[in-house]
């Protein structure tokens, strides 16, 4: 039966995740430059209604319809435009609507491409950016959403799956998918031009720490809400959350003091972000100490993959990689050592006896990285091929706000 306590916090959490994307807007809008801020606002807003029109016509059915022929990777086309999901509870949560299980996941397809804009920032054609999105979801974020959390899908820990890989709230379906995706982009388009003495410097940090508060706040509905009820694993999830996020801001507020002399606020809410990417996974099925452990591991290895993608001179203009596609990773890998049952009977990690489950995620590591990057790369080179990926040399030099957009802000110092 519909519980209306479990019905109302999943709403909640739904509006807290669609709230995540406009300020996944802003903390990516502050930190391009001013002739391309714009730019990136519309893309992540843009989002928005692609995804929330496809999901609804074959994105739900093809992530949580039945299972084709039981392969576990795909699902069938019997809820095509949302058909047979109604207003009583269905297959996936039983105490809510299905209909509200639906629009939860909405948010999640939503803003998972969305954090690939960060990877193809200031260069990237709107057109092909709109083609490269709508392939993306429906070619990898759909199937991947099915094989993880779908009803017999591959890796479903829950519900039948051959390899029952514990990812509470989207380690491999969010994280490590578009940020894999993003450093294949970000090879693919190549490096942003510029001028000997420019210096790619964020126009407005302000705008990303608000965005990354939105983030902050929204990110609790993202892995509470995950819980599918009004229960203890909900309180937990969000707790370990706001732990590990907080651990996460420390550690790298004090690896850039100690690098480069000073305590940076892009560092302290970029730390945030990678604790919250590093516990999603394992937000339902660890306690509060080891949040604190993930968000500082996450800290610490985050940071030095930016260090390194550095080095590489590989310009994934946000970070995303590092933030989204190793902090995943990261989070993913320790789920399998830290999950206790204590949280969460059915997430016995390492610490509880269960080393097998580390090798368990693994296997799905492995098997997204792969997938992520190889369905990415043919994605691009189609859609260069049919309308280019780039923006010309002169059009990225004025800057996609008026090359692509046609628009301007007016900036006051």
């Amino acid at each position: 039966m519909i519980n209306g306590g479990d019905t109302a916090w999943v709403l909640t959490a739904t509006a807290l995740v669609m709230l995540m994307t406009p300020g996944l807007a802003l903390f990516y809008g502050g930190l391009v430059r001013r002739k391309n801020v714009l730019s990136i606002l519309m893309q992540c807003m843009f989002i928005l209604g692609l995804v929330s029109v496809t999901w609804v016509l074959v994105g739900y059915t093809l992530a949580f319809g039945p299972d084709i022929n039981g392969w576990g990777i795909i699902g069938g086309l019997n809820n095509l435009g949302l058909q047979g999901v109604g207003v009583t509870p269905g297959p996936y949560a039983a105490t809510i609507p299905a209909t509200a299980f639906a629009l939860f996941q909405m948010m999640f397809a939503i803003i998972t491409p969305a954090l690939i804009s960060g990877a193809v920032a200031e260069r990237v054609k709107f057109k092909a950016y709109v083609a490269f999105m709508l392939a993306w979801a429906v070619l990898i974020y759909f199937p991947l959403c099915h094989m993880v959390w779908g009803t017999g899908g591959f890796f479903n820990w829950a519900l039948g799956g051959k390899i029952p890989v514990l990812d509470f709230a989207g380690g491999t379906v969010v994280h490590i998918s578009s940020g894999v995706a993003a450093l294949v982009a970000a090879l693919v388009l190549g490096p942003r031009v510029r001028r000997e003495s420019e210096r790619f410097e964020p126009h407005d940090v302000r705008l990303t720490v608000i965005g990354a508060g939105i983030l902050w706040f929204g990110w609790f509905g993202f892995n509470g809400g995950s819980a599918l009820a009004a229960d203890g694993l909900a309180v937990n999830a969000v707790l370990v959350t706001n732990t590990a996020a907080g651990m996460g801001a420390l550690t790298w507020m004090t690896m850039s003091w100690l690098h480069k002399g000073s305590p940076s606020v892009i560092g302290a809410v970029s730390g945030a972000i990678a604790g919250e990417v590093g516990i999603t996974p394992a937000s339902g099925f660890v306690d509060p100490s080891s949040a604190i452990v993930i968000g500082f591991i996450a800290g610490v290895v985050c940071y030095s993959a930016i260090l390194l993608r550095e080095r590489l001179k590989i310009d994934d203009a946000l970070d995303v990689w590092a933030v989204h596609g190793v902090g995943g990773t990261l989070g993913v890998l320790l789920t399998g050592v830290l999950a206790t049952t204590a949280v969460n009977t059915v997430g016995r990690g390492w610490i509880d006896g269960n080393f097998g489950q580390v090798g368990i995620q693994l296997v799905a590591i492995v098997a997204v990285w792969i997938y992520s990057a190889v369905a990415t790369f043919v994605i691009l080179k189609v859609v260069d091929l049919a309308v280019g990926l780039r923006v010309g040399e002169a059009e990225e030099e004025v800057g996609l706000d008026v090359s692509q957009h046609g628009e301007t802000v007016a900036f006051q110092n």
